[in-house]
């Protein structure tokens, strides 16, 4: 019979959610995390639960300890996904952070391709509203980005049509429009060469490698909010949620 995993333990909780604040952008890179000592207060855990979950996260590559000094956030590049993204904008009521913007390069009505489509169930109407955003920073651009919406979105939330920014992030203002609230949501990752659309979007060399992702946001009654695409360049990092082998 399937056994109910227990949850994860205590060392793994505590890295989890200083990992999300780093990927979020609420701690940056050479930001002090919390000491062992304030961890074991914070959380109520003995110290070598805190001083475990420290190691975890050096581990994954996200702080350094410095001698004599403490812990600090790594200097390193991270693709921030939707799930990342989501966080800032409920936290924070801005979606990037500081030193991240996005263009809005096109936004308005287009015939859906056939997995978009399937994604958002539309079947007799395939029209839906797209929006086109490429994401920067400081060295340029980062993330080429689709997000679509079924007609009945797109008519209830005219914001989506007009090429200017959303600065809680699309799915708060969908959610607000609609009154329909992102309930979970699910992701498919592939590597592959990019199109001449994303190599030039992205400023890459003709058929580089990128990471593609689908993300499909569902409501509470589990249909299909928004369909995202988002593609990213090589060599940065993106990270997943560790899990138990036992």
């Amino acid at each position: 019979m399937p056994q109910i995993e227990e949850a994860q333990p205590k060392y793994l909780q505590i890295a989890h959610f200083i990992r999300d604040q780093i990927l979020r952008g609420d701690l940056r890179a050479g930001d002090e995390v919390p000491s062992e000592r304030q961890l074991a207060a914070d959380w109520n855990v003995s110290r070598p639960t805190a001083a475990r979950s420290l190691e975890a996260l050096s581990h994954q590559g996200l702080v350094e300890k410095r001698q004599g000094s403490g812990t600090y956030v790594r200097s390193l590049e991270v693709n921030r996904r939707a799930r990342e993204l989501y966080g800032r904008a409920r936290q924070t009521g801005k979606i990037y952070t500081p030193g991240e913007y996005a263009v809005i390069t096109s936004a308005g009505w287009m015939e859906a391709p056939d997995y978009v489509a399937e994604a958002l169930g539309l079947v007799k109407d395939r029209r839906a509203v797209h929006r086109r955003r490429v994401t920067n920073n400081q060295d340029g651009p980062i993330t080429l980005s689709f997000s679509w919406f079924a007609p009945d979105v797109g008519r209830r939330a005219p914001k989506l049509l007009d090429p200017e920014r959303i600065q809680e992030g699309t799915l708060m203002y969908v959610e607000k429009a609609t009154g329909r609230q992102g309930s979970y949501a699910e992701d498919r990752m592939c590597a592959r060469s990019a199109t001449e659309d994303e190599a030039a979007a992205l400023r890459l060399e003709s058929a580089a490698a990128v990471l593609v992702v689908h993300h499909v946001v569902y409501d509470l009654q589990d249909r299909p909010l928004e369909f995202a695409e988002a593609t990213y360049p090589p060599h940065r990092w993106a990270f997943e949620q560790g899990y138990p082998l036992a």
